[in-house]
C-alpha cells in the first residue's frame, strides 16, 4: 500500500485556536481532522473545506448562515456544531467529536436485526431529527453514514452541512443528496421539508430490517427514478417472519406523496414507540441475521435474547460523500440532480397512520377496542369493503371519548367548606413557589448576570471581577496561547460580555504561554538533513553562511544559532553555518631568506616549517638562509609541511700561483676552480705574461674573484 503523503497541516494551529493533530478523512468538499481546542483543552472534529469552495464567497455566505441555524440546535442525539470560521488561509467547521463509529458498520457487520434492534437504533435517530424540525431545520441527507454510535452507546446525527432552514424561501439550482436514500420530490425537484427526512428514514429502516436497501442500479439516475416510480417493497418479502406492522411503518414512512407520510420527526417518534409498545417479544425478535450471516428464514425463538450491537470501533467519520474509503456493499455514491428553483414551505401535518392512546381510550369505552384503527385491521378492511375512512374513524373515537369523559351520576355529597380550604392551601403554597422562583431568577443564585472582561489580567484579579458579579464559582484551566503571557488569563468560557445564571459558574482560562519546541543539535549533519529535522520539528531554517573548516567535511554544519537544548515558538528560525571544507594556502617563496625569517613566514599563514638534515654549499646565498625548499609552490591546507634547505655558504679552494703563466691559461684555470677573473694590463700588456695575482696560493670561497696583472 502507498503511503499517504504528509499533509502540511498536521502539527500547526488554525485561528490560534485549534491545534491539528491527524487527518481522519477527505472527500469532495472538504477534509475532516483530529483536533484538539487548546483553549478549552478538549478534542474536537475540524471540517476544513477545500481551497476551491473557501473562496467562493456565495458558499461561504450560505454555509456561515446554515452553520448559525445549526449551532442553535442543542440536543443529545444531534451531533453539535462548536465553532464557524473563515480566515485568508481556510474556512472550516468545529463539530463535536464522536469517538464510534457509524450506523453503516453495523448495517456491514450485523444486518439484517430484529425489529427491536432496528428499532432501538431508529427511535434515537427519528428523536433527534423531531428536535431539528422543531427548530425550522431539514437535514436532507439522512443515511447511514451520518449516524455515528459513540463508545458509550449514544446515538446522534451529524453533518447538518446540507440542511436548510424550513423557513427560507432560497434554493439553488442543484441539489447534493446520497441517491440510494433520496425522497422522489427531491428527484422531480419540488423542493423538500421534514417528510423528506421521514422519506430518507424509512429507507434506512428497510435497510436495517434486510440488509440491503431496497433500490439498486448500475448508475445513480436510475437509482434516483426507481424512487419516484416504484414503491418500496414490504421487507418480509426479503426476510420472512417479520412482524406486519414493520411492513406498514416502512410503507408509511416511503410514501410517494409526500402529504400522506408522517409530517414531521415528533409524529413519526409518536408512532414509532406506538408500535414499539404493541409488538409482543416474540415479534420483536422476529427476522435478524441467520446463521450464515444473510436474512434469517424462520421467527426468532420467543426465549432468545436479542443480541447486543457492537461497539468499540474508533474514529470520527466525515459524511461518505465526502470521505475517503468508507461505502456500503450497495452505496450508489452520491449524484448531482439538477432541479429548478423552488422555495421551502411548511405543509399541512400529514394524516396519522396509528391511533393514539386516547382513541384507544374512547373505542375501548365505546366497546369497540378492537374496531380496526391498527395497521392492517379493520380501518383497512372497511376501506376496501368502501367503510369510512381512517380520518372519519379517528373523528368518531373522539367523539366517544368525549362522550365517556362525561359523569352522568353524582357520587357523593360536595365539601364546599373543605374545597375552598384547600383552594386556600393551593393558592398560598403556588404563592410561595411563586415568590421562591422570582427571588431565585431575580435576586438569587439563578438571577443573569454578565462576565466581566478579564483579558490579560492575574488569576487573583480575574476571580475578584467574577466574583463581584454573583458568580460563585471561578475555575481555572490552562490553555497554550500565542499572544498572552504566561499565567495572565486569555479568556473566560463564557466569554466577557455574555449573559448567564450565577449558579451555572465561569471557567478562567490561563495562559501557559505559546507552545514552545526545543532546538534539534545540528552539529555534524548535512545541509539537507538539518533542514528537514528543523521543518520536522516546527522551526524553520534562517540564513546559511559557509564557512573554511579544518576539521569538518565541507556540506556539513559547523554551528548554529540558537543552539540546541533550547525551546522556541513555532516557525522560529535558526541560522547555520556549514563547512567549506579547509581553507588553501598558496606556499611563499623562502629561498634566500634567513632560517628564522622562513619558519616565521610559514607559521604566518598556517604552515609548518621542516629543516632538511643536511646542509649545503651555495656560491649565491649566504650561510644559514634558504637554498632551496619543497614544495617550491603550489597549494597546501592549514598545517601543511614546507621543507627547508640551509645554506653552508659558498665552497673554499686553494687559488693556484699562475705569475709568469700565460694570461689565457691562467684565466682558464682559475676559471676551472669557480673563481671569477680580474685582468689588469701594465704598459699595455704586450707580452701577456701574469706578472702579478691577488690572492694567490691561499684558499679562497668559490666564486670569488682573483685579479691578475699581465705585461
Amino acid at each position: 500500500m502507498q503511503a499517504e503523503p504528509f499533509d502540511p497541516l498536521i502539527g500547526t494551529t488554525v485561528d490560534d485556536r485549534y491545534l491539528v493533530l491527524a487527518k481522519v478523512a477527505r472527500g469532495g468538499m472538504s477534509t475532516v481532522y483530529l483536533a484538539k481546542d487548546v483553549r478549552l483543552n478538549r478534542n474536537i472534529a475540524l471540517k476544513i473545506l477545500h481551497a476551491h469552495l473557501a473562496t467562493d464567497n456565495a458558499f461561504i455566505e450560505r454555509l456561515q448562515r446554515e452553520a448559525w441555524s445549526a449551532a442553535s440546535l442543542s440536543h443529545p442525539h444531534v451531533v453539535q456544531i462548536h465553532d464557524h470560521g473563515v480566515g485568508a488561509e481556510h474556512a472550516y467547521l468545529v463539530l463535536e467529536y464522536i469517538d464510534g463509529h457509524t450506523l453503516r458498520d453495523i448495517i456491514n457487520s450485523r444486518a439484517p436485526l430484529t425489529p427491536r434492534q432496528a428499532l432501538d437504533l431508529l427511535d434515537p435517530i427519528v428523536e433527534g431529527l423531531a428536535a431539528a424540525h422543531a427548530a425550522g431545520l431539514v437535514h436532507r441527507d439522512v443515511k447511514p453514514e451520518n449516524v455515528l454510535v459513540s463508545r458509550s452507546g449514544w446515538v446522534k446525527i451529524g453533518d447538518f452541512g446540507l440542511s436548510r432552514a424550513v423557513t427560507t424561501t432560497t434554493s439553488t439550482g442543484t441539489l447534493l443528496g446520497t441517491v440510494g436514500y433520496i425522497a422522489p420530490e427531491l428527484v422531480n425537484g419540488d423542493g423538500g421539508d421534514a417528510r423528506s427526512d421521514i422519506y430518507s428514514a424509512g429507507i434506512m429502516l428497510y435497510e436495517l430490517l434486510t440488509g440491503e436497501q431496497p433500490f439498486r442500479g448500475q448508475v445513480p439516475i436510475a437509482v434516483a427514478m426507481q424512487h419516484v416510480r416504484d414503491d418500496v417493497p414490504a421487507p418480509s418479502a426479503a426476510v420472512p417472519g417479520l412482524p406486519p406492522e414493520m411492513d406498514e411503518l416502512v410503507r408509511y414512512m416511503t410514501e410517494k406523496d409526500p402529504d400522506n407520510r408522517p409530517a414531521n420527526g415528533a409524529s413519526l417518534l409518536e408512532d414509532l414507540r406506538h408500535i414499539r409498545h404493541t409488538l409482543t417479544p416474540e415479534e420483536l425478535d422476529a427476522g435478524g441475521s441467520g446463521p450464515g450471516g444473510g436474512p434469517a428464514t424462520r421467527a426468532v425463538d420467543a426465549a432468545a435474547p436479542t443480541a447486543p450491537l457492537p461497539r468499540g470501533m474508533a474514529g470520527y467519520q466525515e459524511n461518505p460523500t465526502e470521505a475517503l474509503g468508507h461505502r456500503g456493499p450497495q452505496d450508489n455514491g452520491t449524484a448531482v440532480i439538477g432541479a429548478p428553483s423552488y422555495p421551502t414551505s411548511v405543509l399541512p401535518p400529514a394524516h396519522r397512520l396509528y391511533v393514539d392512546d386516547a382513541d384507544r381510550a374512547a373505542l375501548h369505552a365505546a366497546g369497540n377496542e378492537t374496531a380496526g384503527l391498527e395497521p392492517g385491521g379493520g380501518v383497512e378492511r372497511e376501506r376496501a369493503a368502501g367503510g369510512p375512512s381512517k380520518r372519519e374513524a379517528r373523528a368518531v373515537a373522539r367523539q366517544r371519548a368525549k362522550a365517556a369523559a362525561r359523569p352522568v351520576a353524582t357520587l357523593g355529597t360536595a365539601h364546599p367548606r373543605r374545597r375552598a380550604a384547600i383552594w386556600i392551601l393551593i393558592v398560598v403554597l403556588l404563592g410561595l413557589i411563586v415568590a421562591a422562583a422570582g427571588w431565585f431568577l431575580g435576586m438569587g443564585p439563578g438571577a443573569l448576570a454578565t462576565v466581566p472582561e478579564v483579558h490579560n489580567k492575574t488569576v487573583a484579579q480575574a476571580q475578584s471581577l467574577i466574583q463581584a458579579q454573583g458568580f460563585q464559582r471561578a475555575a481555572t484551566s490552562e490553555v497554550f496561547n500565542e499572544k498572552t503571557a504566561t499565567g495572565l488569563v486569555v479568556d473566560t468560557d463564557p466569554t466577557g460580555g455574555t449573559e448567564q445564571r450565577k449558579f451555572q459558574g465561569v471557567t478562567i482560562l490561563v495562559s501557559k504561554g505559546p507552545i514552545l519546541y526545543p532546538v534539534p543539535a545540528l552539529f555534524g549533519k548535512s545541509l539537507a538533513d538539518a533542514k528537514a529535522a528543523l521543518t520536522g520539528g516546527h522551526l524553520a531554517v534562517g540564513a546559511v553562511t559557509e564557512a573554511y573548516d579544518e576539521k569538518n567535511k565541507a556540506g556539513t554544519v559547523v554551528s548554529q544559532n540558537p543552539a540546541s537544548g533550547t525551546d522556541f515558538r513555532g516557525n522560529t528560525k535558526v541560522d547555520l553555518v556549514v563547512s567549506k571544507g579547509p581553507k588553501p594556502i598558496p606556499v611563499p617563496s623562502l629561498v634566500g631568506k634567513t632560517s628564522a625569517d622562513a619558519r616565521a613566514a610559514l607559521q604566518g599563514v598556517g604552515l609548518v616549517a621542516a629543516v632538511a638534515p643536511e646542509q649545503v654549499n651555495s656560491a649565491t646565498v649566504p650561510a644559514g638562509a634558504v637554498v632551496s625548499q619543497s614544495p617550491a609552490d603550489g597549494i597546501l591546507t592549514a598545517g601543511g609541511t614546507v621543507t627547508l634547505t640551509i645554506s653552508k655558504g659558498p665552497k673554499l679552494v686553494m687559488v693556484p700561483d699562475l705569475v709568469g703563466r700565460q694570461v689565457d691559461d691562467a684565466r682558464a684555470q682559475l676559471k676551472a676552480l669557480g673563481f671569477k677573473v680580474k685582468v689588469e694590463e701594465l704598459l699595455g700588456g704586450f707580452f701577456g705574461t701574469v706578472r702579478f695575482q691577488d690572492p694567490q696560493g691561499v684558499e679562497a670561497p668559490e666564486g670569488s674573484t682573483v685579479t691578475l696583472r699581465v705585461i
